[in-house]
Formats: C-alpha cells, structure tokens, sequence
C-alpha cells in the first residue's frame, strides 16, 4: 500500500488563534489576517520538515524537496511583497469597504426604481459571495436586521456608514460620525487635504 502523501489536514487544537477555518474544511485565508495565517503556515511547515502529520517522513521529505526546489529556482532572486500575496481578512476588508463606500458615494440623489432594485440585489449577491464566509454570514445577518436603504444617495451613504461601524464596533475599532459620510467618501475634506 503506498504511503499518504496528502498535506495533512491540522486538527482545530492545532490552529494557533486567529486562523478560521472554511467550510472546506481547510484554513481560510481570506477570513484570518496574515499575521495568524502566516503563524499556520510556518507551523504547517515545520511539521513537514520534521515528518509529523504525513504518512511517513520519506513522504514529507519528498514533498517539501520538490517544493523548496521549485520555490529556489524560480524565486530566489526576487521576494514577494506582501502586495502581490492573497488578500487577508484585513487588506479585504479595507478594500471591501473602499468599494462600497464609493458606490455610495457615486450612487445618484434620486435614484430611479431600476437604480434601487440593482443596488439591493447587488449587496444581496455581494453578501452571499464575500470571500470570507464568516465576515459574509455578518453582513447577511445585519442587513436582515437592518434593512438596506436604498431612497437616496444619503440614505444609502448613511446606512452603509452604520454597518460599517456596527463591524467596527464588533473588532473594538473608532467608529465614524457617520453625518460626515459624504465629506470623506465624496467630495473630500472641507480643509483642502484631499485636493
């Protein structure tokens, strides 16, 4: 029988703090920040090298050589920035909410019933297909509760500075004087800064 040659799968007593798992199964790297995915991922290594976690050490030393070869030939002479990694849950939210807030910000005064139905079922499919699935569940659950407003361009604005700050509230963040919504994500700062 051969030996199991499959990464192995990390049991959630193995996880350091942070990491979330998917409904894969497996560690969500959009849903965790990259401090604790690194943290896995580090440790992940660690047990190949060592052999624990695999089928045999053989198995884990042959994994590990032919990946650390690859990685040695292609990019030993260049680093990765973290800009061109995945995004973590951190750098997808920041961006997350750039977009968003910016529809709002682009949304018009009046809109007309066509613009409010597309709005509402954009940040209902938005809500069902965000990469992290637990930040996804959230929102679902917020808009549920908090129904989306979709009247105005300031009704909008205003309801999606509240859910931006009930999630900010949620990970002991500021919140936002949510009546300067249109100054920071529209026209720009009264004091010149954004000109």
């Amino acid at each position: 029988m051969a030996a199991d040659t499959r990464e192995p799968q990390p049991q959630p007593n193995e996880l350091p703090k942070g990491v979330v798992i998917g409904k894969d199964g497996k560690p969500c790297r959009s849903c965790t920040s990259k401090r604790d995915f690194s943290s896995w991922a580090q440790m992940t290594k660690s047990s190949l090298k060592s052999g624990s976690g695999t089928g045999t050490a053989a198995g884990a030393a042959a994994v590990g050589a032919g990946a650390g070869a690859v990685a040695a030939s292609t990019f030993s002479s260049q680093r990765p920035t973290t800009d061109d990694c995945p995004a973590d849950v951190e750098t997808l939210g920041r961006s997350t909410w750039t977009l968003l807030h910016s529809i709002a910000a682009t949304y018009p005064k009046t809109p007309s019933v066509a613009e409010q139905s597309d709005l509402k079922t954009f940040m209902g499919v938005f809500s069902r297909l965000y990469p992290c699935w637990v930040c996804a569940e959230d929102f679902q659950r917020y808009m549920e509760k908090e129904q989306i407003r979709v009247g105005s361009r300031d009704e909008f604005g205003k309801w999606l500075c509240e859910a931006h700050n009930a999630v900010n509230v949620k990970l002991g963040k500021n919140t936002f004087d949510c009546s300067k919504w249109e100054e920071r994500w529209r026209t720009g700062w009264k004091d010149g800064r954004c000109d």
